[in-house]
């Protein structure tokens, strides 16, 4: 096996660049492609959050027994476009299943594994791009208005302490000690200490961009049409601007990369989880750390550009015109949040989030062709999954061992 090989990644979000980065540390020849610059894809609209906690996957027995109450309400952190539920279903049913019957505990695990070293990765990693300002450690609170649902997530925040996450519980007066500017209503909450969040999250994307062309990565703008697949391997990227040769090929595009799983022979059930944010702009003061609404899943987190209110889920399909219902959700969520908010500018966008049934990320080879490597699928914790993600394809890249246990990420699952 070459030592150097020529690695094409496919997808520019902030998956694909920590791959590319530490596939160039490695000393192979990067070229990344994707029809979007670097950041532009759903990397742009995240709520910013490194949760290094956020090791409990979505597809659990709590989370399933809301999942009624949530499709009546059109303001809860789920809502699905009824049109769409014919094609949805195989999928749905596959997320209940993984709920119901997967094991949540393995699946804690393999989250755990990606997620907790996520703060500590991203400080070395700004630090040698330079960006070490793109990163604020306040921790992260969890609020709530209403008592009831504020015991419920007792149990999560046990789970966090038992491993060895830092967390507070406050009461109404700890609250107003702590982040006087946020509503009265809010009486309970919880505090995680190991929370981090970025001031700019497509800032991050730009930072390891430049840093990854610094150590000799190509970057092209170009969409993908096809793939060259030959006996013993795929050998070329075929897109609109031409040929790309290769000897090994990494997936890291987002909700898009099931198409390309397909033309190397794995079927990928992966679909869209549609988020939304509302970006304030010129916002007045601020809480100082990012706040989730216990009640509706949604986070407020202090940024450069002012105040982003991002969170929800829409399911739909990836080319269903957006929804900006659910953005002004997010808004009047910002708004009773923070009652003095000064809301008059404020931009709402919309991105897929690539996501699997049972919640866990594809990571790892393809099952026929040797030279295909998958890192994709990390809904909503993309940005905090993604140094360790690229550890992981750099090691496989290079013929070499992962040093954790990766069988949960395998595409074989499925």
């Amino acid at each position: 096996m070459k030592t150097s090989k020529s690695v094409v990644i496919v997808g520019a979000g902030i998956v694909g660049i920590n791959c590319a980065v530490e596939l160039a540390k490695s000393g192979h020849a990067v070229t990344v492609i994707d029809r979007l610059p670097p950041g532009e894809g759903c990397s742009f609209g995240n709520a910013g959050i490194l949760a290094a906690s956020a090791f409990e996957p979505l597809a659990g027995p709590g989370t399933l027994l809301q999942v009624p109450g949530w499709l009546i309400n059109p303001q809860s952190p789920l809502f699905i476009r009824w049109q769409h539920l014919p094609r949805l279903t195989p999928w749905l049913l596959q997320y209940a299943r993984a709920g119901m019957f997967g094991d949540f505990n393995a699946a804690c695990e393999a989250l755990y594994s990606l997620m907790s070293p996520s703060v500590h990765l991203y400080e070395r990693l700004l630090k040698e791009a330079g960006a070490s300002d793109l990163i604020v450690k306040n921790g992260g609170m969890y609020a709530y208005t209403d008592q009831k649902k504020f015991l419920r997530d007792k149990a999560a925040n046990d789970r966090r302490v038992a491993r060895g996450f830092l967390t507070e519980t406050l009461n109404e007066d700890d609250i107003r000690a702590r982040e006087p500017l946020l509503a009265k209503q809010y009486k309970w909450a919880y505090v995680v200490r190991d929370i981090a969040h970025t001031l700019d999250p497509k800032g991050i994307v730009d930072a390891l961009g430049t840093y990854a062309e610094r150590l000799g990565v190509t970057i092209k703008q170009a969409t993908v049409q096809d793939i060259e697949v030959e006996p013993e391997g795929v050998s070329a990227v075929l897109t609109d601007q031409g040929r790309v040769p290769c000897d090994s090929l990494v997936v890291a595009a987002g909700a898009y990369s099931h198409k390309l799983c397909k033309k190397v022979g794995d079927r990928v059930p992966l679909d869209t989880e549609r988020g939304y944010h509302v970006m304030v702009r010129n916002p007045g003061p601020v809480p100082t750390m990012p706040i989730m609404d216990g009640g509706l899943k949604a986070w407020i987190t202090p940024m450069k550009e002012g105040l982003r209110c991002a969170g929800t889920v829409e399911l739909a399909s990836l080319d269903a015109p957006e929804n900006f219902d659910r953005a002004r959700n997010l808004l009047r969520l910002a708004k009773r949040m923070v009652p003095s908010l000064n809301h008059t500018e404020h931009d709402f966008w919309m991105g897929c989030r690539p996501t699997l049934p049972d919640s866990l990320p594809v990571i790892g080879p393809a099952t026929k062709v040797r030279n295909v490597f998958y890192a994709f699928g990390h809904h909503h914790l993309g940005l905090t999954g993604s140094p360790a993600t690229a550890q992981i394809i750099g090691q496989l890249v290079s013929g070499r061992q992962p040093n954790r246990d990766i069988s949960a990420y395998s595409v074989e699952r499925f």
